[in-house]
């Protein structure tokens, strides 16, 4: 097993030096959304995250001066389940920093911002990051094709 790594977390909005890597990040990892032909533009969306303390709210993990993850509370993701909020959403963490532990710090990191919030359950969907989610506490709602792909939706009690 791989060492944990212990970012320094904080919020996006406190750390708007990231933003030109976590917009490559986004560009690079998610190609078909983020990408030059691709519907989303990352800038905007990772400004929309910048908040502290109203949704969307991003947070930011660096490892020393280099930016390595992000991931937001969102009050909306998955479109055909708008009935649950806020989501978990957006989270990365580049892949030279992958398994060491940096995706869970910062999804438990997110999660005492929604408790802040005062929120009380928290969802997710996910089609990579099922594992994460479980050894989390996360529980499985449901199986979804959602934009031709399989996708995970979980909730948390907070």
């Amino acid at each position: 097993m791989t060492m944990a790594i212990s970012p320094d977390i904080g919020y996006l909005a406190d750390r708007p030096e990231a933003l030109p890597v976590l917009e490559r990040l986004f560009q690079t990892e998610w190609p078909d959304y983020y990408g030059a032909d691709g519907p989303g533009d990352a800038r905007q969306d990772l400004l929309a995250y910048s908040s502290r303390n109203h949704l969307p709210v991003g947070l930011v993990a660096f490892v020393g001066p280099e930016p390595c993850g992000v991931v937001a509370l969102k009050s909306e993701s998955i479109t055909t389940h708008k009935h649950f909020s806020p989501w978990v959403a957006g989270g990365m963490v580049a892949p030279q920093y992958r398994g060491y532990g940096i995706g869970a710090q910062m999804a438990l990191a997110l999660e005492e911002v929604a408790r802040s919030l005062g929120f009380k359950v928290i969802y997710s969907g996910t089609s990579t990051a099922n594992s994460l989610l479980l050894r989390e506490g996360w529980q499985f709602i449901e199986l979804v094709l959602y934009n031709g792909e399989e996708v995970s939706i979980y909730e948390k009690v907070l």
